[in-house]
């Protein structure tokens, strides 16, 4: 079992709050429903997974916590504050002050340094100086064990050293909330263990995670799971058997050390675009 995987509900804060939550899209004549009613509260603390086929709403709901859209119909309440009737610059103040967002794709600029990825967020905070950047970069890239691949671009990374930065980008604005997309949707078995790896040990120093994932392999690692179709919850409930990565990780066999090859990150993009290649 992993360290701080139970959370106390009664004695915890709530940071993410939506009642009656609905999103509707409207195409013609047509009304899609892609939320239906939705409660749900998220305390400080919980890793959440977030689970659901294609089109059963949990995107859906990912981009209205995440305030990068707005629900139809309902409140949303985030760390205290009411956003779901924010404007868009209201919005984007809270994404760069409350919210740390990490991608399947990584979404790193690919001409720029990881240490540069990660200062990204705060260069909109005007009260930061140049310095500032720089050392919380430096601590956030060294948190994620990426103390020595500062300096390098993206593909000089391997895929998993470029979810780490990615980690680190959404840690640097020290947010209430860490959202995660299909985090491992891009890299194999022993990567993917290393990525949760880092979310559980985030996780067990307090910082609150909501995981979207489609494997029910990946959900086994968070402290609940919360379970969509059509639109609407159809099962919420605490993880009994809790996985750890650490564990997980010691279960396969060896590897080849690539974390010091330079070449890495080009291996793994050659490897890519030739798999691309074979399935079109």
């Amino acid at each position: 079992m992993v360290e701080g995987e139970a959370v106390d509900k009664k004695e915890m804060k709530t940071v993410i709050s939506v009642k009656k939550l609905e999103k509707v899209y409207t195409m013609g004549d047509v009304k899609v429903y892609a939320l239906r009613g939705i409660d749900l509260d998220i305390y400080e603390g919980e890793f959440v997974a977030i689970m659901g086929t294609s089109g059963s709403g949990k995107s859906t709901l990912m981009n209205i916590l995440g305030c990068l859209d707005q629900p139809s119909s309902g409140s949303y309440t985030l760390d205290g504050m009411d956003v779901s009737k924010s404007t868009r610059n209201q919005l984007a103040e809270v994404r760069n002050k409350k919210i740390g967002f990490v991608f399947q794709s990584f979404n790193l600029l690919s001409r720029t340094s990881a240490l540069e990825n990660v200062e990204l967020p705060l260069l909109y905070n005007r009260k930061t100086t140049a310095q500032e950047r720089h050392d919380r970069a430096v601590k956030a890239l060294t948190s994620v064990g990426l103390a020595s691949r500062m300096k390098n671009m993206p593909n000089q990374l391997s895929g998993g050293q470029q979810q780490r930065v990615a980690i680190a980008r959404a840690l640097v604005n020290d947010p209430v909330i860490i959202f995660a997309d299909e985090p491992t949707g891009n890299l194999d078995s022993r990567t993917s263990f290393e990525v949760i790896d880092i979310f559980q040990k985030l996780n067990a120093k307090g910082i609150t995670i909501v995981l979207v994932t489609h494997e029910p392999d990946i959900a086994q690692f968070a402290t609940r799971r919360v379970v969509f179709r059509d639109g609407k919850i159809i099962d919420d409930s605490p993880v009994t058997d809790r996985k750890n990565a650490m564990d997980e990780l010691a279960k396969l066999p060896p590897a080849d050390d690539i974390s010091n090859n330079p070449d890495a990150g080009r291996i793994t993009e050659a490897a890519n675009i030739e798999n691309d290649k074979e399935a079109s």
